[in-house]
């Protein structure tokens, strides 16, 4: 009799755990807005893994990061917080601040195990001793770089480092240094399926981050140039006359470097191919139907690297909707099937929203500043929310419903970033519908003046907010 009901016991156990899902979340670098072959905008954008994602998932058409650059947004997605509230408004900030609570924590709480590998790009406090760093903010493993995107597509070792010391970063597992050769894209890829198939047992939150196709785009696998029919460009060490990195650097973006787009394309399929690669692992394992995958870029795509936003005006850098609404998919086994949901989103949503998921304490997420879109998923046409606030200290913008206010506040400021990233960053006072001008080519401003006052006031009263 009491084994049996050890046995019922155990069972309900097991039970328990499994309906907890695993959590994925993979984040991007800069892919551009238009850049999915579903979309049939450009005949040489490939992306079969993504798309199939799409089929078997829910697409969201109108997801916003919380700011037009990396480094913030990806504050904003691992907080459910406005960075602002931490004093991070562009490059230069202070990162993640120790008495904001991060997801990562928040699973941990809810009896997850938990792993980030890839890129890391917090801020001033992502070395191994700093917060920001994953294993100081609620991560049990992790694999990671800094430097922003310029990790290069090359996993560097310390000759290559010293080479590349304006480029380059050194990788750190578990927060102590090490070395390994090959293409990160694969790489952080396969230490995903690895992790995956170690971790069948219980639930666990996995967070990918990519550098890609964040430029230098040319840095491929010679497999993938010979596919795509792209010649070998070399990188900054190999051109002996070049003592000056920052020319070799120009020589190197769009819309200087012969190619670019193509090689960001292939860069591209390469991404989607490794995407692929690990939603195959979790189908192959059993899994899928217990695991939720995100996708979702940290901001939108650059001139620099080749990324296409079409039909959103601008890019990365820019509060134009170019910069920062985003491509943003979730899939969770077959609970959503081919769903093209339109409400307004944030990544600060999905904080809330997987926790929420893992039941996971409330406490670990009613700070955050997102909401939980579990319940509109299917449902879209309820939604009620708040406006959402951007800041990047030289302009901030507004969205409440419909319209738009976005406002260049540092027009030397703005007009230098736009030179240097060839972006275009607006001037002065701008009002939109998009509603019936998601290109933001009509700026509605002089006609509604006590709109742009009611969207300023709403910008005023959450700067005071965020301030205190």
């Amino acid at each position: 009799m009491k084994r049996i009901l050890y046995i019922l016991l155990l069972s309900t156990i097991l039970g328990c755990a499994q309906e907890k899902p695993n959590v994925i979340l993979i984040v991007s670098d800069d892919h551009g807005y238009a850049d999915f072959s579903y979309k049939k905008n450009f005949d040489y954008i490939k992306t079969p893994n993504l798309d199939q994602m799409k089929l078997e998932g829910a697409n969201f058409t109108n997801a916003y990061v919380t700011a037009p650059i990396c480094s913030p947004s990806r504050c904003g997605i691992i907080t459910g917080q406005y960075q602002e509230r931490s004093g991070n408004y562009f490059y230069g900030g202070p990162g993640l601040d120790e008495n904001t609570p991060t997801m990562a924590q928040g699973f941990k709480s809810a009896g997850y195990s938990t792993a980030y590998f890839g890129k890391l790009h917090y801020g001033k406090n992502d070395s191994p001793e700093g917060f920001a760093h994953p294993i100081n903010h609620g991560f049990d493993e992790s694999i990671t770089a800094g430097k922003g995107g310029r990790v290069h597509y090359l996993y560097h070792n310390k000759e290559a480092i010293e080479k590349h010391s304006a480029t380059a970063a050194p990788w750190f597992k578990n927060g102590k240094e090490f070395e390994k050769d090959g293409f990160t894209t694969e790489i952080i890829s396969a230490w995903a399926q690895d992790y995956i198939d170690a971790h069948k047992n219980k639930p666990f939150f996995l967070q990918v981050s990519f550098n890609a196709v964040h430029n230098f785009n040319h840095q491929l696998p010679e497999k993938y140039l010979k596919e795509w029919n792209l010649p070998y460009y070399p990188d900054y060490e190999e051109l002996q006359t070049d003592k000056n990195y920052n020319q070799w650097y120009n020589r190197s973006i769009l819309p200087n470097m012969p190619n670019g787009r193509m090689y960001y394309a292939a860069q591209l399929y390469y991404l989607d191919r490794e995407i692929g690669n690990i939603r195959s692992k979790l189908k192959e394992l059993g899994m899928n139907d217990n695991t939720i995958v995100i996708y979702i870029s940290d901001n939108g795509g650059s001139n620099c690297n080749g990324g296409e936003n079409k039909p959103l005006r601008s890019t990365k850098y820019s509060l134009y909707e170019g910069g920062i609404r985003v491509p943003m998919m979730i899939s969770w086994g077959n609970k959503y099937e081919n769903i093209e949901n339109n409400m307004t989103v944030s990544a600060m949503d999905l904080m809330p929203t997987l926790l929420t998921a893992a039941h996971a304490p409330k406490n670990s997420y009613d700070q955050c500043d997102g909401i939980n879109i579990l319940p509109h998923i299917t449902n879209a046409s309820k939604v009620q929310r708040e406006p959402i606030v951007w800041d990047v200290d030289f302009a901030w913008a507004v969205r409440n419903g419909d319209w738009k206010l976005k406002v260049v506040t540092d027009k030397d400021r703005a007009d230098k970033i736009a030179k240097k990233q060839h972006t275009d960053l607006g001037n002065g006072v701008e009002l939109y519908n998009l509603k019936e001008d998601i290109g933001e080519s009509h700026n509605l401003a002089k006609q509604y003046p006590e709109i742009v006052e009611e969207l300023t006031i709403i910008h005023n009263e959450w700067k005071q907010d965020v301030s205190e």
